[in-house]
């Protein structure tokens, strides 16, 4: 037994844009994840250069559990899962809308601890520390993944506000019939 979706339901143009924009974001995400992020010259002879994905696999193959667990876990795994649930939430049948509020809400209260600022502060403290022995250059999969990040966040705050509005027209139709 499936619920037609009210969110769906209620602003079909609206959830249009945003379902495209978690389309846009799970793209970005992906080329952020892989794409290089940082490249370092290391006396004009070494050059390393490093994705998300390459980074985590180092952590990985050195055996840096702890790290390993927490930057993929945060860059990788809560990423895809917020916008799992976003297109979840987006979606025209729910079967367990109370469960997928339940989610967004935690999304929205708890997406502020994406991994965007921690990322990018420990790519400014490599570049600083960095700055007599390597030369550090941001590549385009920064830009990715900070877009990604910064389009799902704007996406839960606009899934937040059209829940409200439906929760608000609930409120008033029960008023109405009461």
């Amino acid at each position: 037994m499936t619920d037609v979706n009210p969110i769906a339901s209620l602003f079909p143009g609206q959830v249009m844009q945003l379902r495209l924009m978690v389309l846009l974001a799970y793209v970005l995400l992906a080329v952020g994840l892989v794409a290089p992020v940082i490249t370092l010259e290391k006396f004009v002879l070494i050059e390393n250069t490093f994705s998300v994905i390459s980074g985590i696999y180092q952590l990985l193959l050195e055996e840096r559990w702890f790290l390993f667990v927490i930057i993929g876990g945060f860059s990788v795994l809560l990423p895809v899962l917020k916008l799992y649930v976003l297109h979840r939430l987006l979606g025209r049948h729910c079967r367990n809308a109370e469960r997928l509020r339940h989610y967004l809400h935690w999304m929205h209260l708890y997406g502020k601890w994406s991994m965007l600022d921690v990322f990018i502060v420990a790519v400014l403290v490599v570049a600083v520390k960095l700055g007599a022995v390597a030369q550090v250059e941001m590549r385009y999969g920064l830009y990715a993944f900070a877009a990604s990040v910064l389009l799902t966040m704007f996406i839960t705050a606009r899934v937040v506000v059209l829940a409200d509005r439906v929760e608000s027209a609930a409120g008033v139709e029960t008023r109405r019939q009461g």
